[in-house]
C-alpha cells in the first residue's frame, strides 16, 4: 500500500497562475510602479502581512485551532534574524532567515501544547500568551537589542552575493521572492496528506484521533509551521517595511489585524490571506483619502480611526453570518458566474428538435 503524498503535484492551471503571477511582479510592477512610495507602503507590507497571515490560516483556517499570537511570533524571527546576522560572521541573508522561521517555530511548539488539553476561547487566551511573553522577554534581556538603550533598533542591509539590497524596488523582489516559494509550499501542503490531517482535526478531532491522526504530532506541526511563517514575516517586515526592530511594532493589535485579513479573507484558503491582508492595508487609505476630499480636512484624524473600527467589526459581523468563507468566496462566486453566463452566451440555440438553426 503506498504511502499517502505530503506533496500534490502543481496542476497545468497552477504553473500558468505561477507565471502570470511572476511576470506581473517582475516586469508589469516594476514598469507600472515608478515612486517608492507605493512599494514602501502598500506592496512590501501587504506581501509581509499576507505571509503571516497565510501562517494564521495554517493553525486556524485548516487546523481549526484559535490562536493570537502571530505578532508575538513575527516579532521573535525579527529580533532572532537580527542576531543571527549580527552575531554570526557572513550568514547568508536566506539562511538567517530562515533560522529565525525555525526559532519562531520552537516558540509555536512551546505555546501550542495547551491546544492539547483546551479549545476554543479558552485556547485563544493560552496563545495570547506568547504575545505577552515574547515581547517581555525581548525588552527585559537587553541581549536581544544588542543592549541598545534607545529603543529602536536599525536594521542591517539585506546583502545577498555581497550586493546590498536597499532601493524599494530590490527589497521588493526580496519579499516577492521568499513570498512565493512559502506560498507554493503552503498549497501543497494543504492539498496533501499534511493538510488533510489538519482538517480532519478541525472538522472533529476526536473522529481524527479514531482514524489513527495522532492529535498530538497534528496540533504541534500546524502551530510549528504556523510560527514559521509568522516568524519570516516578521523578520521581512523588520527589514524590508520598518528597516529597524522595536518591539511594540509587534503589539497586541498588529496581532487583531491578521485575525481580522484571516476572518474577512476566508477561513481556509490561501487566497484569503493575500485578500483580506489588503483589505486591511488599502481600506484605511481609502477611508482617510475619501473623508479628506469630501469634508476637505473638516473631520478629524481620531474620528476617521474610530470609523474605521467600527466598519471592520461590522464586516467580521457580516462575513460570520451571511458568508462564513469570507471575500475569497465572494471572489469565487464572482468569476463562477461570470464563466456560466459566459458559456450560456456561447451556446448555439437549438430548436425542438436538438439540431441547431444552422444544421436545420
Amino acid at each position: 500500500m503506498s504511502a499517502k503524498p505530503v506533496f500534490m503535484t502543481y496542476t497545468k492551471g497552477d504553473v500558468v497562475n505561477f507565471v502570470v503571477l511572476m511576470a506581473l511582479a517582475f516586469l508589469v510592477i516594476p514598469s507600472i510602479v515608478e515612486t517608492d512610495y507605493w512599494y514602501t507602503s502598500i506592496l512590501i507590507p501587504w506581501l509581509c502581512l499576507a505571509l503571516a497571515a497565510i501562517g494564521q490560516q495554517i493553525v486556524m483556517g485548516y487546523t481549526g485551532q484559535l490562536s493570537l499570537g502571530a505578532a508575538g511570533f513575527m516579532a521573535a524571527g525579527a529580533f532572532a534574524c537580527f542576531n543571527f546576522i549580527l552575531r554570526v560572521p557572513d550568514i547568508p541573508f536566506f539562511v538567517a532567515l530562515g533560522l529565525s522561521g525555525l526559532v519562531a517555530a520552537g516558540f509555536g511548539i512551546l505555546f501550542g501544547l495547551p491546544s492539547l488539553r483546551v479549545r476554543g476561547i479558552y485556547l485563544m487566551v493560552a496563545t495570547l500568551a506568547s504575545q505577552f511573553f515574547i515581547i517581555w522577554m525581548i525588552d527585559k534581556f537587553g541581549w536581544f537589542k544588542n543592549y541598545d538603550t534607545s529603543g529602536i533598533i536599525t536594521a542591517q542591509d539585506i546583502v545577498i552575493f555581497g550586493h546590498a539590497f536597499t532601493s524599494p524596488m530590490e527589497m521588493f523582489f526580496v519579499v516577492v521572492v521568499v513570498v512565493t516559494v512559502l506560498t507554493l509550499l503552503a498549497m501543497n501542503m494543504a492539498r496533501g496528506s499534511t493538510g488533510r490531517n489538519w482538517m480532519a482535526v478541525r472538522d472533529m478531532d476526536i473522529a481524527a484521533e479514531s482514524m489513527g491522526i495522532s492529535l498530538l504530532r497534528t496540533k504541534l506541526q500546524a502551530f510549528a509551521i504556523s510560527a514559521f511563517y509568522c516568524g519570516v514575516a516578521g523578520a521581512l517586515f523588520a527589514f524590508t517595511y520598518l528597516k529597524s526592530l522595536e518591539p511594540v511594532a509587534f503589539d497586541i493589535k498588529l496581532s487583531f489585524e491578521i485575525l481580522f485579513m484571516v476572518i474577512l479573507g476566508g477561513l481556509g484558503t490561501i487566497n484569503g490571506a493575500f485578500i483580506g491582508a489588503a483589505f486591511i492595508l488599502l481600506f484605511p487609505v481609502v477611508l482617510n483619502s475619501v473623508g479628506n476630499n469630501l469634508f476637505h480636512g473638516a473631520i478629524d484624524a481620531t474620528i476617521i480611526s474610530s470609523i474605521e473600527q467600527v466598519v471592520f467589526g461590522v464586516l467580521i459581523i457580516v462575513f460570520m453570518i451571511y458568508e462564513p468563507l469570507g471575500m475569497a468566496k465572494l471572489w469565487d462566486n464572482i468569476k463562477q458566474r461570470f464563466l456560466r453566463s459566459r458559456s450560456l452566451r456561447n451556446e448555439v440555440p437549438r430548436d425542438h428538435k436538438g439540431l441547431s438553426k444552422q444544421e436545420s
